[in-house]
């Protein structure tokens, strides 16, 4: 999941929509968040959800968990998002899913 993240995701070419973030949890205990903004997308590894961890929670728009295998298949359109739990505004990810950047 780290490696589809910081390779596939990442571009310079602007996201077309309001800045947002999305956070993927893996069941086999990482997690990362993808920022998707006017700077393009870029993915950092965040602790462990937890209440203590102090993450920015209004930032992220769509929180995603599942196995990492679940997760790169569900950002590659295998499998669907009823597969995964997803928390917050799940109509970011048909977005983020739909989202074909410009290679500059």
């Amino acid at each position: 999941m780290e490696e589809f993240l910081f390779t596939v995701c990442a571009t310079p070419s602007a996201w077309p929509h309001k800045p947002t973030a999305f956070d993927f949890h893996a069941a086999e205990g990482r997690s990362w968040r993808l920022t998707v903004d006017g700077d393009g997308a870029r993915s950092t590894r965040i602790p462990a959800p937890t209440a203590a961890t102090g993450e920015d929670s209004d930032a992220v728009g769509a929180s995603v968990h599942g196995t990492a295998s679940e997760l790169v298949l569900y950002l590659y359109d295998r499998i669907q998002a009823d597969s995964l739990h997803v928390d917050g505004d799940a109509g970011l990810l048909d977005l983020l899913r739909a989202w074909e950047p410009e290679e500059k």
